[in-house]
């Protein structure tokens, strides 16, 4: 029988479950491509208020909330109205996976790079 040291254990667990917990990466230029492809930008901005709002206030509003990506997901494929305001968001003809995609983008603060 293996034995490990009394202090390991608790450190494997703590890296195992911090790597388990962790988001996946996120293409920054393939999320940029897709709102892009998508005229995403028409209406937000990374940093600034356009017809929508700006993608750091979205990422600010929805930073730690469970369901997030999956909430935005829902917002960018079906459209919403009255979360910022009197302008509606109309739905977009976006697959789920690009959807996704952007939605990490901009959760993770709709990086350039």
């Amino acid at each position: 029988m293996i034995r490990i040291p009394y202090f390991i254990a608790p450190l494997a667990m703590a890296v195992l479950t911090q790597s388990a917990l962790a988001e996946p990466a996120v293409d920054m230029a393939r999320a940029r491509q897709i709102a892009t492809q998508h005229a995403c930008f028409g209406c937000h901005a990374v940093d600034k208020k356009l017809v929508g709002p700006a993608y750091r206030d979205v990422a600010a509003r929805y930073a730690g909330k469970p369901g997030a990506a999956a909430a935005l997901v829902a917002h960018i494929q079906n459209g919403s109205s009255g979360n910022w305001g009197a302008i509606p968001m109309p739905p977009n003809a976006i697959s789920p996976g690009d959807a996704q995609i952007v939605a990490q983008w901009i959760l993770a603060g709709s990086k350039s790079e």
